[in-house]
This record gives C-alpha cells, sequence and structure tokens, in this order.
C-alpha cells in the first residue's frame, strides 16, 4: 500500500479519502484547519495548512504516490484564490513525483447545445469557468512537458450521502422533501440534468491514480442517464415515503433580488444556463477504458434519503 495526500475535505475530500483509507492506504488531508469535516475515519491523518502555499504543499506531499487535488475557494473566491491554488497543486506533484489526480467540473465548458464529451473545447466565457479551464490547461501543460504527471476527474452536480451545501439535490431539496413539502428549484425543473453520485467520485479518483493510461486527460465520473430536476424529487419522495412533493420554479425576480444581499446567488448567475436548458454529461469514455460504473440509481436514492433521515433526526 503506499501514501496517498488528498488536499481538501469537502465532500468529495472526505469520500476519497475514506475510500483510499479502507484499501489500506496511508492516507493525509490537508485542509486550513487540520481538523475534520465529519467523524473521524481511521488511517487518515489531518494536517493544517494553506495548499496554495507551494513550499508547505510540497514537503506535505514528500513521499506521496498521489496527490487528490479536491479542494476549492468559496464561490465568490474562485477568480482570486484558484491561480494560486492550482499553481501550488502542480508545483507539489513536480517536487514529490506524485501523480496529480484534479477533481474538476463541467463549468470549463461553457453553455453547450449537446451532451459533454471531453474533447470538448474548454470555451466558457464568465470568470469561474475561465480559471477552472485555466487550472487543467496548466497541468495539462506540464504534463505534456515531462514535468509531472497529470489527469482530471470532471464531475456534474454532487448527490448523494455527505453532500450537503452546494449539491442542488442538497439541503435546499432533501430537508423540506423529508418533510412532504413543496420544493423551489433554479432553473427549469423539467430540463435534462446530470447528477453525478458522490461515491463514484471517490472511486474514479482512486482508480486514475494508479492507471497509467488514464494520465494527460481528463475523464468524466461514470453518471447516471440524466433526468429532470423534478423526476429526481418524485422518485426521491418516493423512496422517503413522503407521498408527492410540489416543484416549482424559483423566478428570476426572486433571484435578483437574493443577489443583492447573497454573493453566492450572484455568482450563480454565471451559471444558470447549466438549469435553464438541458446540462447532459457523456461519461461513457471513461467505461469504455476503465472498471468504475455508475452506481445504479435506485441504490443512489436509497442511501441518500437513509443518510439524510439521520442527519435531519441527529440535527
Amino acid at each position: 500500500m503506499s501514501f496517498h495526500l488528498v488536499v481538501g475535505h469537502g465532500p468529495a475530500g472526505a469520500a476519497t479519502a475514506r475510500l483510499l483509507a479502507e484499501q489500506g492506504h496511508q492516507v493525509r488531508v490537508a485542509t486550513r484547519t487540520g481538523r475534520p469535516a465529519g467523524p473521524a475515519v481511521d488511517g487518515v491523518e489531518h494536517l493544517a495548512l494553506d495548499a496554495a502555499d507551494p513550499a508547505r504543499l510540497a514537503q506535505a506531499a514528500r513521499g506521496a504516490a498521489a496527490i487528490h487535488g479536491c479542494a476549492a475557494p468559496p464561490l465568490p473566491q474562485w477568480a482570486g484564490r484558484w491561480p494560486a491554488l492550482a499553481a501550488s497543486l502542480c508545483a507539489a506533484a513536480e517536487d514529490s513525483g506524485a501523480v496529480l489526480v484534479m477533481l474538476g467540473n463541467l463549468y470549463g465548458y461553457g453553455p453547450v447545445v449537446r451532451p459533454m464529451t471531453e474533447d470538448l473545447p474548454l470555451a466558457a466565457t464568465g470568470p469561474k469557468g475561465r480559471v477552472r479551464a485555466a487550472a487543467w490547461e496548466q497541468a495539462r501543460a506540464l504534463h505534456e512537458a515531462g514535468r509531472i504527471r497529470a489527469v482530471e476527474v470532471r464531475a456534474s452536480d454532487f448527490f448523494g450521502p455527505g453532500v450537503t451545501e452546494g449539491g442542488h439535490l442538497a439541503s435546499r431539496v432533501l430537508p423540506g422533501l423529508l418533510k412532504g413539502r413543496p420544493i423551489a428549484v433554479l432553473g427549469d425543473p423539467d430540463a435534462p440534468h446530470s447528477w453525478t453520485y458522490l461515491p463514484d467520485v471517490a472511486r474514479v479518483m482512486v482508480e486514475v491514480a494508479t492507471e497509467e493510461r488514464a494520465w494527460g486527460r481528463p475523464w468524466h465520473v461514470p453518471t447516471a442517464p440524466a433526468l429532470p430536476v423534478r423526476t429526481m424529487v418524485e422518485r426521491l419522495a418516493a423512496e422517503a415515503g413522503t407521498g408527492p412533493v410540489g416543484v416549482r420554479r424559483l423566478s428570476p425576480a426572486v433571484l435578483a433580488v437574493g443577489g443583492l444581499f447573497s454573493p453566492l446567488v450572484r455568482e450563480l448567475r454565471e451559471v444558470r444556463y447549466q438549469f435553464d436548458r438541458p446540462f447532459v454529461m457523456d461519461s461513457t469514455a471513461y467505461q469504455a477504458a476503465f472498471t468504475v460504473r455508475a452506481t445504479p440509481l435506485k441504490e443512489q436514492l436509497t442511501a441518500t434519503v437513509a443518510w439524510w433521515r439521520e442527519r435531519v433526526r441527529t440535527a
């Protein structure tokens, strides 16, 4: 077994660290606080550092087989803080020789009118999309120059146990759904949308770290067929036994007013297109090359409802 450094302990970082520990690897998690975001996991060490400090991060990564880049600044701070974080991850990979496994998303593609595949150009025009695209382009350039070994794992909206804030099928939906309350959502509730199950993200992050043929390019996490948010809410409600739950669209006027007071709501304007039209990710390339498959949707729904029911019960 080998040593892995996980940078960040949000939902994806925590799930990746836990899976690595379950497989018997030595795991170190680097965060600003050095404290776990949830219950402690045997075999996972926590270290306090600023991941944007290249010297500190390189020191923490020495001897690592892989660096799993799962950290992200708060959404309103992406443009200002992502460049330093991305540069630090690359510097640590070069110094240590570890494989850099970057967790990415679909922002870099910008608005598209077809299912997203990894060969689409990174054509985003908004600042968040551009900064995420630049992070991967930097790593890929260093990989092609032979200075590091890098791979990016791209996912659509996270969904599943452990996803709370930031997930569109998380704190804005599940607590109310469990009580049978109507749900208000961003965008068109009937537009097809890809939802990536969090445990599948961790499985891919771990798999590509040791698959040399995966390195040097991005991959989409195996994801179940796209479903509208209305359909997902209906299926979650059926799983929870709460009966039909109403779903309505938040009006543009409400969002405009919310943006006056909430930096997060203001930042969401750039990516509103993801919910106003079909937003579909194609993951067939990964499935043709590697072993991870999307968890069956029924299992996703069952585990998510159970996790949220326990969270609400113990809150």
